[in-house]
């Protein structure tokens, strides 16, 4: 059965408010088109963050820190989100959104590119969230994994891509994607599926090694 437009408004009014700071965020992101996640895929961070209860999170992409704050507003005592971004004029953002709503000393920000950063963080990572550079996703992908620790988790956001990627559409993002979702679904690593909320959310479980 194919979901209606009228069962996801329905699902968007049922849901409780986003509370006044993702308010702001969402309507910030979208009058000015900074890439944030849907609230639908915010939600479900949220509630896999409450699940899994990860005491290391690492983001991959923070913009103005819509997702981040997603995630942290659902750590447990203790736990931490890394989030990388190069572009301090959006994390400086984000920081006074996380001040707000009190999650600041929640999350730390590492202004470098992901792939300079990833190779030197240190193993354990319990839940990752990809949301960066499309033609990238593949290498952070390949860093991620050695970084993982085993029952991780890696999500990922932007995997259906507007429907372009099924339309068969062919441009730089496109098509790294569509190779991006091949390796992910079959990784060797990974137990990995797709589900169609928000822009295409993609969860992986890393296999125990051995």
């Amino acid at each position: 059965m194919l979901v209606a437009e009228r069962d996801l408004e329905y699902l968007d009014g049922v849901h409780a408010p986003l509370g006044p700071v993702l308010e702001e965020m969402l309507k910030t992101g979208r009058s000015e088109g900074v890439p944030i996640v849907n609230p639908a895929a915010g939600r479900l961070l949220r509630v896999l963050v409450t699940a899994l209860a990860p005491k290391r999170v690492l983001e991959i992409g923070t913009a103005i820190g819509f997702s981040t704050l997603w995630m942290a507003s659902a750590l447990p005592a203790g736990g931490r989100i890394d989030t990388i971004d190069p572009d301090r004029t959006r994390t400086d953002r984000a920081r006074r959104y996380w001040l707000r709503a009190g999650v600041t000393d929640r999350v730390r920000v590492i202004n470098e590119p992901a792939l300079r950063v990833l190779p030197r963080l240190a193993p354990g990572i319990e839940f990752a969230f990809i949301d960066a550079l499309k033609p990238e996703y593949a290498a952070y992908l390949d860093a991620l994994l050695p970084k993982m620790a085993p029952g991780g988790m890696i999500t990922v956001d932007n995997v259906l891509w507007s429907g372009r990627i099924a339309a068969g559409e062919h441009d730089e993002n496109t098509d790294a994607l569509r190779a991006f979702n091949e390796t992910f679904l079959h990784h060797e690593q990974l137990e990995a599926t797709v589900l169609p909320v928000g822009d295409g959310f993609g969860i992986g479980v890393v296999r125990p090694h051995g």
